[in-house]
């Protein structure tokens, strides 16, 4: 049975409005970073909280197989919710550094019934061509990363309180269309009880592992590439002894990625899921094994190949995410994407952490070379025979 019109767009809508939460604080940084007197990089610690909020979400959700005994419709909408809730913290009076990391926890956390729940909508509609959905699924979650970015730079926006304001009143109107236009799809099978060994059944099977140690790989370069755009922006601008305009740059070079991820999806029908993460991570992966030759470049040029290595860096997310739904068995595809972006998550605290000690110690570009470790063995992954 074919899904009604509006089922696809509904879902791209509400998952853009609600990951538009994940880096708020990131695009702010600066105005909250004025509020402390702190030693370490907040930057850092702010998009690792974000991100083990999310882990501790995905490994709770998984663990108790709630995308799979639950209406993943509602859960959505509760997710986005107290996600918003969780974000609108940020504007505490007075706010300690303490509540600040727990306020990008809490965004995290439900963050988790979000971005995999979202998938999970997607794919119990979407049996065939589930890489041409995921792929406007996961552009998406693209435009809403970059969003915040994007709002920080219009002029109404010059206290940046608009910024998480209005990240939280698109996450209720995302939360609350999923639940209202989006019923159970037509694919989802239930299960009724909880199950242990679910992950170790996953992993015992040898496509989803390929599929997932891919993902893996691909994750380590993701978000700490996102996370330190604006740094990458700030130091070849003083480098070059030039002036730009680093929220407006950062919102481009990351929404870069809706267009990959949906022209990803459409080669993907025609070449199939694997060819289409292989390739893009292949190519991120030399990027960044070439990323401080970067740095030397003239400005426009600069900015063009940071705007295509913001394409690859992402293109192949949802068909790795394809892969895992394909691989596993049916009535356990909510928890497998979970778990898979669970583990995922783990990744890019340590990368995340990685670099952010790295840029502290040095000013050299070469920093960001350590991000082709992921792709090699993403790579090294998908060629394996388990």
């Amino acid at each position: 049975m074919k899904p009604k019109f509006y089922i696809l767009p509904v879902i791209i809508i509400s998952q853009f409005f609600c990951t538009s939460l994940w880096f708020a604080g990131n695009a702010v940084i600066d105005d909250l970073a004025t509020q402390f007197n702190v030693s370490f990089n907040l930057l850092g610690y702010l998009l690792s909280f974000v991100q083990f909020g999310f882990i501790i979400g995905t490994l709770t959700f998984a663990l108790l197989t709630l995308a799979d005994r639950f209406s993943p419709s509602k859960i959505f909408m509760l997710c986005a919710i107290l996600g918003g809730v969780s974000n609108l913290f940020l504007l505490i009076p007075n706010i300690t550094v303490f509540n600040l990391l727990t306020a990008r926890f809490g965004t995290g956390f439900f963050l988790a019934g979000i971005y995999p729940i979202g998938m999970k909508i997607a794919s119990d509609y979407y049996k065939g061509g589930l890489g041409k959905a995921l792929g406007y699924l996961v552009g998406a979650l693209v435009l809403g990363t970059a969003f915040p970015h994007l709002i920080n730079v219009l002029s109404w926006s010059s206290d940046y309180k608009a910024v998480i304001i209005s990240t939280s009143i698109l996450a209720f109107i995302g939360g609350f269309s999923m639940w209202f236009l989006v019923p159970d799809g037509p694919y989802r099978k239930l299960i009724s009880k909880f199950q242990l060994g679910i992950v170790t059944q996953l992993f015992s099977i040898p496509s989803f592992k390929k599929a997932a140690f891919g993902y893996f790989g691909h994750m380590w370069e993701l978000y700490a590439f996102w996370g330190f755009t604006p740094l990458i922006l700030k130091t070849y601008a003083n480098n070059q002894f030039i002036e730009l305009q680093i929220s407006f740059w950062s919102f481009i070079i990351i929404a870069s990625g809706v267009i990959s991820c949906i022209l990803g999806g459409l080669i993907s029908l025609k070449t199939g899921s694997k060819k289409v993460a292989y390739n893009s991570l292949l190519i991120s992966g030399l990027l960044c094994l070439v990323s401080p030759l970067l740095f030397e470049l003239p400005p426009e040029l600069f900015l063009i190949l940071l705007c295509i290595w913001g394409m690859l860096v992402i293109s192949d997310s949802p068909q790795f995410s394809t892969m895992v739904a394909a691989a596993a068995p049916p009535e356990l595809r909510g928890t497998a994407l979970t778990i898979v972006n669970c583990i995922g998550f783990a990744i890019t605290i340590v990368s995340i952490q990685l670099l952010s000690f790295l840029t502290e110690i040095s000013d050299s570009p070469v920093v960001y070379m350590v991000l082709s470790i992921g792709p090699i063995l993403g790579l090294y992954a998908l060629r394996a025979k388990f």
